[in-house]
């Protein structure tokens, strides 16, 4: 099956920065927010930048909740990032009541309050054993939230911003990232190469 990306339009993230990296790779994309799309994909960029709470609107809106749900819980490749990997997760501080896609059973909380928010620059992360697609590296963080520790049955990478926090995970064909892989240099343009060389069954 020929290669087909498709990345969520979410009516709150910035693309600009996501097309040009996979630009960069020579991979075509394809921006959609159309349900049989992202349903039909080979591969699915879930973006996100703003805030929890009108995020999970846009997306019960747009009728999307469903496909991208299903499609995580199949760890079907798809590349969640930043406040995208935050609405894989169960809920958000950030929102209180909204729910998130529940992929992830854990909830995203803030930074406790004698650490700078948001965390904005390069940090380290640190692949936990059984990773197949995080190393360690430097990787581009802007993040007030995140999640504290990783779910029983998920591999992790963790960095440290005045705590121990899970940079990303992964499960399969599934990878969701608090960090930038677009915005993190060689490091990220390689961790987005050996993603897009997953195919369909997560192998």
């Amino acid at each position: 099956m020929a290669r087909r990306v498709v990345v969520v339009r979410t009516g709150i993230a910035n693309l600009a920065s996501v097309l040009a990296a996979f630009n960069r790779l020579d991979v075509e994309t394809i921006v959609s927010s159309d349900a049989a799309e992202i349903e039909d994909a080979t591969h699915v960029v879930l973006p996100g930048v703003g805030s929890f709470g009108p995020a999970v609107e846009e997306l019960s809106k747009r009728g999307l909740r469903d496909v991208i749900r299903t499609r995580a819980v199949e760890e079907r490749p798809m590349l969640a990032i930043c406040l995208g990997m935050q609405l894989l997760c169960a809920s958000s501080e950030e929102a209180p009541g909204a729910p998130g896609l529940g992929v992830i059973p854990a909830p995203v909380e803030r930074f406790r309050a004698d650490v700078r928010v948001p965390q904005i620059g390069w940090n380290e992360i640190a692949p936990t054993e059984g990773c197949a697609l995080l190393q360690r590296g430097y990787v581009y963080f802007a993040n007030s939230y995140r999640l504290a520790g990783a779910p029983s049955g998920w591999h992790a990478a963790t960095s440290h911003h005045g705590e121990a926090f899970v940079a990303a995970v992964e499960r399969g064909g599934l990878l969701a990232c608090q960090f930038h892989p677009e915005l993190s240099g060689g490091f990220g343009r390689d961790l987005l190469s050996r993603w897009l060389a997953l195919e369909e069954c997560g192998c």
